[in-house]
């Protein structure tokens, strides 16, 4: 048990647990990004098989034009979460997709009027894609495979 693993287990009301939590700390942050990254490349989808399919609503919202954005939503949410799971250019992907829901929650909380109560999910969702462009994909991605990351 190293030094730092020793004082967090003296803090803990079981301290017993410290080595438990040390040792899955990697798991627990590999499977988050793995979910992430899977919900985001199922949510993008139902976008990918139709690029498109989305200008009319991203004009609505104000990006011209709206193919160009329509396809580029597309891509980031399908391609993007592929990129999240497998820990690929972790951080650009983690900071595009968070510049994604950063966007539906202005839609949902200011342009359709829900407030937080409509924009919950993604700023959650944000919050957890920051997490992965500030901390990277972890010793189990690609990225740490190739011993290259942004």
């Amino acid at each position: 048990m190293s030094a730092a693993t020793d004082n967090t287990s003296k803090s803990l009301f079981v301290p017993a647990l410290g080595g438990l939590y040390a040792t899955l700390n990697n798991a627990a942050e590999t499977m988050l990004r793995a979910v992430a990254g899977i919900f985001l490349t199922i949510h993008g989808s139902q976008k990918i098989t139709d690029p498109f399919g989305a200008a009319e609503m991203v004009e609505g919202l104000g990006f011209y034009p709206g193919a160009f954005w329509s396809l580029l939503l597309s891509c980031t949410e399908f391609f993007g979460g592929i990129f999240i799971a497998i820990g690929l250019l972790t951080r650009p992907a983690a900071f595009a997709g968070m510049v994604v829901l950063l966007v539906t929650v202005w839609f949902h909380w200011v342009t359709v009027g829900q407030g937080f109560s409509g924009a919950e999910k993604s700023l959650l969702w944000a919050a957890i894609l920051l997490f992965f462009v500030i901390r990277g994909g972890n010793r189990h991605s690609v990225d740490a495979r190739i011993g290259k990351a942004f």
